[in-house]
């Protein structure tokens, strides 16, 4: 797949496809930005904002080919598996800021 293929699934995965699937099957999570923070999140390892440039928009096109690849293969996952994964990655996510898990 080359960068740009790569990059349009990511933004269909995240745009379009996890967020329906998510408010079909109740997820914890339905909100486009906020497949994306967790993603990036994974992605770098951390918060995204303390790697990538919040100011610069969007980050995800801030993703190096590895980091991007790997992204698009965590929501490939996320899915597949649904939300008890995406229970496990939001929580990471939100720890990494310091904030509770949700219920």
């Amino acid at each position: 797949m080359t960068r740009g293929e790569l990059y349009a699934r990511y933004r269909q995965l995240v745009d379009d496809e996890l967020p329906r699937r998510a408010r079909a099957g109740r997820w914890v999570v339905t909100a486009d930005h906020c497949f994306g923070r967790i993603l990036l999140d994974h992605a770098v390892g951390g918060r995204w904002y303390d790697v990538l440039d919040r100011r610069r928009s969007p980050a995800s096109a801030q993703l190096d080919d590895d980091h991007l690849a790997a992204a698009v293969a965590l929501a490939e996952r996320v899915l597949a598996e649904g939300d008890p994964l995406l229970r496990e990655l939001d929580a990471q996510s939100l720890a990494w800021r310091r904030k509770p898990a949700k219920r």
